[in-house]
């Protein structure tokens, strides 16, 4: 079945998209449209009944651990690379006054 989209679509579409299209490039949207609806309509035929529905093409497994601290106070070795440094504590310049 070809479907036609029309002029009221492609502009609908190009507003919603925030695209101010040609003609010539209005013309190629409709034809591109019509084609996916198409192969959409093509894929509606396949029969699906013994596929099992699914959420996510690759098997998803729960990644989720326990936090689990792995060192402990780094504060001089993140400090070593301060271009400077007060009382345990970056020194940076002022953004705003106050």
């Amino acid at each position: 079945m070809a479907h036609v989209i029309d002029d009221e679509t492609i502009e609908y579409v190009g507003i919603l998209a925030k695209l101010e299209l040609s003609e010539e490039e209005r013309e190629q949207a409709k034809k591109d449209m019509g084609s996916m609806l198409d192969y959409i309509d093509k894929l509606g035929e396949l029969d699906t009944t013994d596929i099992e529905p699914m959420s996510h093409v690759f098997p998803v497994q729960n990644v989720f651990r326990e936090d689990v601290v792995t060192s402990g106070d780094m504060r001089e070795q993140m400090l070593a690379n301060a271009p400077q440094e007060k009382d345990g504590m970056f020194v940076v310049p002022k953004t705003f006054e106050g």
